[in-house]
């Protein structure tokens, strides 16, 4: 079971949020707060295993809050979500320490996924808006890699069943990475996933 902290200041939103992820098998609200200045004596009350943190709650910054909380309870998986399409909210993020960033004009399916990829250890941040990823420029085996990533196999599991070695798949990752700017592979295929840019092996 995921343990959720919200911390959102809309009344409407965060009623919502609290809903949807409650009617999850796999999730529960421990905790909310209109106020990101509670949330680090939350985390230390509740002990939840994430917290989802708007950026701006009652003239509050909620990533300095998330950057004080990975530094007392590095064991806590931070999101960030904001309505404001602001770049550098997502450079703060990151340098906060914050595992993900979400927007909220997001579906809720989009919002459980990065939940339970963030939980994973898979970490997601939107790709430039106006600069996405050119799938094109892939080669036929280097999506076949992504597909298999999204199923979470392993990277010997990739290996056997493309039936190559495991320095052929380290080229083709760099080559991903190369080709579409993307520091990380696992944040890559959680990205084309997320925006359907790569669709799932039909079984």
């Amino acid at each position: 079971m995921i343990k959720i902290l919200i911390v959102e200041d809309e009344t409407m939103l965060k009623d919502s949020l609290e809903y949807i992820l409650n009617n999850q098998d796999d999730m529960k609200v421990v905790a909310v707060t209109d106020d990101a200045s509670n949330a680090p004596q939350l985390c230390h009350e509740q002990k939840p295993d994430l917290v989802l943190m708007d950026v701006i709650t009652k003239e509050t910054n909620g990533i300095v809050f998330a950057a004080e909380i990975r530094k007392e309870m590095p064991q806590i998986k931070i999101v960030i979500m904001t309505a404001f399409p602001e770049i550098t909210f997502i450079d703060e993020a990151r340098k906060a320490g914050a595992h993900s960033f979400i927007y909220k004009s997001s579906g809720k399916e989009h919002l459980f996924y990065v939940i339970r990829s963030t939980m994973r250890g898979i970490g997601y941040y939107p790709g430039p808006v106006d600069n996405p990823p050119s799938i094109d420029q892939l080669t036929e085996r280097e999506i076949a890699v992504v597909r298999l990533i999204h199923q979470g196999i392993s990277r010997s599991e990739i290996i056997e069943k493309l039936e190559i070695s495991e320095m052929t798949l380290k080229k083709d990752i760099n080559s991903i990475l190369n080709k579409t700017g993307f520091d990380s592979i696992l944040e890559f295929a959680l990205y084309t996933a997320v925006n359907n840019l790569i669709l799932p092996v039909s079984h």
